[in-house]
């Protein structure tokens, strides 16, 4: 017995030594991210180009002259009731002037400068431009662009600015190494908006987190499902609480290996991205996993991607200077970490207020979107409900007008649409969850609909009576469902749905 327990101390030292590599992997170097930082600001120059031609589509429509929150109405109000203090509450160049030619301007102009991030031509200065563009649009679009990746974008990019190399062109001249403490920082947003997303859900109270049933009717109810998601919804009751599980794993425990020694922190990548990937596949969250999937490759370092570059790209990339110590970047990482246990400290202790001065900071701050917290779906909605709005030229005989990329037509089968988002279709998805009192965008929607406004007729897909304008505009409120294989093989239909009621009376514009 003595001679079986004799080797031990032996294995057991061997083990401690052999521990080190097995998490570190088989790279004996100090990591670098050249390439890392090489690919990503690339990648956020992409999703900053589309996000700003997305948005440049449908502007007019939304926030325009004509559209259906006029931005110019909007700032002339805060201008009104904030006086000097507006510029700090609300950061926008709208607040200067938030016409047609100045929205369009506001997008192309980001559009640019994104376009010249991706090349690779002053990145740092475009990431500033590019941010301060796309903060100025969020505050514009009041509740066109109020999503939870709106932030993400605005928050990622300003830690991008910080991350970016100095000199203006390619090449022109050596940058520095990239600062490890913004891949920290990095890090800790993409820990936050993991974490939070998990947290969250079980801390709702809803029952079907809990009971991991929310994926039976999680991807007929989500505000845009793909193709996939009909297909996803007919699958067992054991699968979809598996895979419920497995997404608190993912949410919750894995984040964790985000901060662990390298080979964890590989593992950590491929399995949010895994992760993001079907989400994409089941619904159209426009660049929200996208830009997830960009934060991930801040896991990874230069070792780890050396067999998707190639070798003379990595050459021309490398650099042989040090990371140069900044005091701007060591201020920026204290506040940005103080500004995370604030976020924390709400996350697991409510809304309760903060002592002074960390209240006020925060608040202060606030409007810049710099930290923030996360977290999809925390309360799920069930049944789907679709408002369906009608026009009629005498009160009887009522026609659809049909949207673009939201359920209506129910053999119309479910868009893909992502990265692109379809502003006013997501906001139908929230009203309906609410009452048109609730929503006075949705009343300025009719509204513009019986004016005939070009810009806001253009955001459908549908308009049934062409270039004129109806009389009379109603809304209806209908549940919807996915239909099953039978149905769909013997009608065609991917949808099925019941009248639930009326949602806003029929209006008319008044008569001199």
């Amino acid at each position: 017995m003595r001679s079986h327990f004799s080797g031990w101390p032996a294995r057991f030292r061997a083990l401690q030594a052999a521990l080190p590599r097995i998490l570190r992997g088989n790279e004996p170097e100090p990591p670098t991210y050249d390439t890392v930082r090489w690919i990503f600001l690339r990648v956020i120059g992409l999703i900053y180009l589309v996000a700003f031609l997305s948005l440049g589509a449908q502007i007019l429509g939304l926030i325009g002259e004509d559209g259906i929150l006029p931005a110019q109405q909007f700032f002339r109000a805060v201008r009104e009731s904030y006086g000097a203090g507006a510029a700090w509450r609300f950061p926008s160049l709208g607040l200067l002037g938030a016409g047609d030619t100045v929205l369009q301007a506001l997008c192309w102009g980001g559009a640019a400068a994104a376009l010249l991030l991706t090349v690779g031509v002053a990145q740092a200065p475009m990431l500033a431009l590019s941010w301060l563009l796309y903060l100025s649009l969020v505050v514009a679009g009041q509740e066109f662009l109020s999503f939870q990746w709106d932030i993400l974008l605005l928050e990622t990019g300003f830690l991008a600015i910080f991350f970016a190399p100095g000199q203006l062109l390619p090449r022109l001249s050596a940058p520095g190494a990239p600062s490890g403490t913004m891949i920290h920082l990095f890090r800790l947003l993409l820990f936050r908006l993991m974490f939070f997303s998990g947290y969250v859900k079980l801390a709702s109270g809803d029952e079907s987190w809990r009971s991991l049933t929310t994926l039976t009717f999680h991807y007929e109810t989500q505000p845009l499902p793909t193709p996939v998601a009909w297909y996803a919804h007919q699958l067992p009751l054991w699968f979809q609480e598996i895979s419920c599980t497995i997404m608190f794993i993912i949410e919750l425990g894995v984040p964790f290996l985000f901060f662990a020694p390298r080979r964890l922190r590989l593992i950590a990548c491929g399995t949010v991205s895994v992760f993001m990937t079907v989400i994409m596949l089941t619904g159209n969250y426009t660049f929200f996993n996208f830009l997830t999937l960009a934060l991930c490759l801040t896991l990874l370092d230069d070792a780890a991607l050396k067999s998707l570059v190639p070798g003379r790209v990595r050459e021309k990339i490398r650099t042989n200077t040090p990371a140069r110590r900044s005091p701007i970047r060591l201020g920026l990482a204290v506040l940005i970490v103080y500004l995370n246990l604030v976020q924390f400290y709400h996350l697991f202790l409510g809304r309760a207020s903060l002592p002074d001065p960390v209240g006020s900071i925060e608040g202060w701050l606030a409007p810049f979107d710099l930290v923030n917290r996360y977290g999809l779906f925390a309360v799920m909605t069930r049944p789907r409900l679709e408002i369906i709005i009608e026009g009629s030229d005498d009160g009887s005989t009522w026609k659809e007008y049909g949207f673009r990329y939201k359920p209506g037509d129910l053999r119309r089968p479910p868009p893909w649409v992502e990265p692109h988002q379809p502003r006013l279709d997501w906001q139908m998805w929230f009203a309906a969850l609410g009452t048109y009192a609730e929503n006075r965008w949705f009343v300025n929607l009719c509204v513009r609909l019986l004016q005939g406004s070009p810009e806001v007729s253009g955001l459908l897909d549908d308009n049934p009576f062409g270039g004129r304008r109806p009389k009379y505009v109603r809304a209806e409120l209908y549940v919807y469902h996915f239909t099953d294989a039978a149905t769909r093989q013997k009608t065609g239909n991917w949808w099925s749905r019941e009248l639930e009621g009326h949602y806003l009376p029929p209006i008319s514009l008044r008569t001199e």
